[in-house]
């Protein structure tokens, strides 16, 4: 497996799903939401902030009517299933969601479908049939990460495992996938926290965990908690493991801080924040009649040693790598699945 390589998307079938209209209807008319169940992350205002840009541009463009982002507090099922239901009442078109769960909000995606609207998934995935999904292939995110350990220390060693948020589908197949990546090594998990997908909580969580843990020789990650998981293990006067990061800034600008003064050698991915204007135009493509797949695929972003330089001049501070979609990539990724 090339660790600096893009993973491939994987193939999926071309079941479509929904109502079409004509393919010449046009949706000037068309009005799109955007139901976040998550905002506490730079990843996820990075999500945000792509989707109403692109969202903002397609309007002013005439393309559509209107679009706006709701966000839930907390993470919260009960309010993101009620906010879906309030969206159908408000005459939205399409709903783009990211989801708190992968089950909880099937009863309001269903209500959604039977009105009409479009519902596109992503991120956080619903597994209702009538929504259109778009897939990241999360399980091997952490399946790399465990085939990069092995090939990076040899011997083997004892790893602390940071994982996200508790309870969203896509952070158990990151896990899965470390385990898996992990089998028929030397390697053992010696701890298990929850970053959240965050600096600061990384940070306080791992450092609760350190006086508990024997010499760490390396670091699973999730995203967004890599340069946390750093300052932690430093706060500690603790020797600095591997740690697998996860493409934010503070993350790369570390890597290169380290890389620069001692060698240090590590490599990044992520899924892509920007994935959320592939679910934009999917949605208006779908408004337009188009014929879609119900299940598209997004690809991970990753950072290898020899892209570190040209990845951190690209982003600024607070963001993640990202690759943003445009209405003809869109279109042209639908003609391909299909």
């Amino acid at each position: 497996m090339t660790m600096t390589k893009s993973i491939a998307a994987l193939a999926f079938g071309l079941l479509t799903v929904g109502l079409g209209s004509p393919a010449d209807a046009g949706t000037s008319s068309k009005r799109i939401a955007f139901s976040v169940n998550y905002a506490g992350n730079t990843f996820r205002q990075q999500m945000i902030k792509a989707f109403q840009n692109v969202a903002d541009k397609a309007t002013s463009d005439g393309i559509i009517a209107g679009a706006k982002v709701f966000v839930t507090s907390e993470n919260s099922v009960t309010e993101q299933a009620a906010q879906v239901r309030s969206l159908v009442l408000q005459g939205y078109d399409a709903i783009v969601i990211t989801a708190a769960s992968g089950d909880a909000l099937n009863g309001a995606v269903k209500e959604a479908c039977a009105a009409g609207i479009f519902v596109v998934t992503f991120d956080g995935l619903v597994s209702e049939p009538c929504a259109y999904k778009i897939e990241v292939d999360y399980h091997s995110l952490g399946l790399q990460q465990g085939e990069f350990f092995k090939q990076r220390l040899r011997d083997g060693g004892n790893l602390l495992q940071v994982r996200g948020i508790a309870g969203i589908p896509a952070e158990q197949q990151i896990s899965d996938g470390h385990f898996d990546g992990l089998k028929d090594s030397k390697f053992k998990i010696a701890g298990t926290v929850y970053g959240q997908w965050t600096q600061t909580v990384a940070r306080k969580e791992v450092a609760a965990i350190l006086p508990t843990l024997p010499e760490i020789a390396g670091v699973l990650t999730e995203g967004g908690d890599g340069f946390g998981t750093a300052q932690a293990f430093a706060d500690a006067g603790r020797p600095v493991p591997v740690i697998f990061l996860g493409n934010r800034f503070e993350e790369l600008k570390w890597w290169k801080e380290q890389r620069d003064a001692n060698g240090y050698k590590t490599h990044s991915a992520a899924s892509n924040p920007a994935s959320s204007t592939l679910a934009f135009w999917v949605a208006q493509q779908l408004l337009d009649g188009a014929k879609v797949p119900n299940h598209l695929p997004d690809n991970l972003v990753t950072v290898g040693p020899d892209e570190l330089d040209s990845a951190l001049a690209n982003i600024k501070p607070g963001e993640v790598v990202s690759k943003s979609y445009t209405k003809d990539d869109t279109i042209n990724l639908i003609k391909a699945t299909q």
